[in-house]
């Protein structure tokens, strides 16, 4: 870790004089650099020979994973990479453990020993995302930032939350190819076209789709007026339903894990704004499955069912991080 925290350190300046030679170029032919920056790098990216890597935004050593910005070649559009080590696979271990994965003892103590493993390239494999180019709302996402526990009641989320969303200009575009067709149409595992009671189901892109154990797919209903959990009301009981039963199903017939297997929560806050249920494996200790975000989706239709208006009338309590845009207001309506 060191040595990368050092190479970011050396990259820094670099990339600083990067971004001052590009404006350069903005201001000296505007249309040429229009044109090149409308380029993707999802379009052609084999390798990150000529990325810049400037900041490590954050890592988990449970889910062993890093998040660090950076920029590609001369293009000052930043970048967010995601690396996750992935988990092993049955069948893989056999071939893993052979002649061509050498070992370095670190001490041994009796009957243990501790070793460092090196196995060939095939299975150093690194789950990898690419968010490019990645807003300032990226950055600071996937940045490390304190958390605080917030008590929202109707009060705080009627003159607080609710203005604060519909301030803010959201860009759904992405879940709108989904739905429509344009984007990840290969993905989709199950899709109801019902336009108020339908929804596509499809993997997250947390899950490579390589372990089972590690399953996450996520249902995005159809209709675009259900925007969180606070929306939901008797009115959406045979859409919750649905989502339960039709993707429990899919997902039983597509990888064969039994209903009671599965988590099935929704998220609030959400991470953006347009209604849709997460399916997890009970295996899987998934980001966000904690019980200060997470609402399983059997007690939010039992809820309603006792109480149309639950959401309406009920205090939520999550985890909010000091970067976040709405930290601020709830600092200064003294709800923290």
């Amino acid at each position: 870790m060191e040595a990368l925290r050092k190479q970011v350190s050396d990259v820094a300046g670099e990339g600083d004089e990067v971004v001052a030679n590009e404006n350069k170029k903005i201001k000296l032919s505007s249309e040429v650099e229009v044109k090149r920056t409308s380029v993707s790098v999802h379009e052609n990216i084999s390798s990150f020979e000529n990325f810049h890597l400037t900041k490590i935004l954050n890592q988990n050593s449970s889910t062993k994973s890093i998040f660090v910005e950076g920029r590609f070649g001369n293009d000052i559009r930043p970048a967010v990479i995601l690396l996750e080590k992935t988990s092993f696979v049955d069948e893989a271990i056999k071939k893993m453990l052979c002649k061509d994965m050498t070992v370095k003892q670190q001490f041994h103590n009796d009957i243990y020993g501790s070793y460092e493993g090196f196995p060939s390239a095939e299975f150093n494999g690194v789950k990898t995302t690419i968010i490019h180019p990645a807003t300032e709302k990226h950055i600071q996402k996937y940045s490390s930032h304190p958390a605080y526990l917030v008590q929202e009641t109707p009060e705080v989320y009627k003159n607080v939350i609710e203005p604060h969303i519909q301030s803010q200009q959201f860009s759904m575009q992405w879940v709108y190819n989904i739905l429509d067709h344009k984007s990840e149409a290969d993905r989709i595992v199950f899709e109801d076209k019902d336009p108020i009671l339908g929804f596509i189901l499809l993997p997250d892109l947390k899950w490579d789709m390589k372990h089972i154990d590690n399953l996450y797919l996520v249902a995005i209903c159809h209709r675009k007026d259900l925007h969180s959990l606070r929306d939901l009301t008797a009115d959406h009981l045979q859409l919750l339903k649905s989502i339960s039963e039709k993707g429990k199903q899919n997902i039983a017939k597509k990888f064969n894990i039994p209903e009671k297997q599965l988590r099935v929560y929704v998220h609030y806050q959400p991470s953006y704004y347009h209604f849709h249920v997460h399916f997890t494996a009970l295996s899987f200790d998934a980001p966000g499955s904690h019980v200060e975000r997470a609402h399983l989706l059997d007690m939010v239709i039992q809820n309603i069912q006792m109480v149309p208006d639950y959401y309406q009338k009920a205090t939520l309590v999550y985890a909010m991080r000091e970067n976040d845009p709405l930290y601020t207001k709830l600092q200064e309506a003294n709800v923290l």
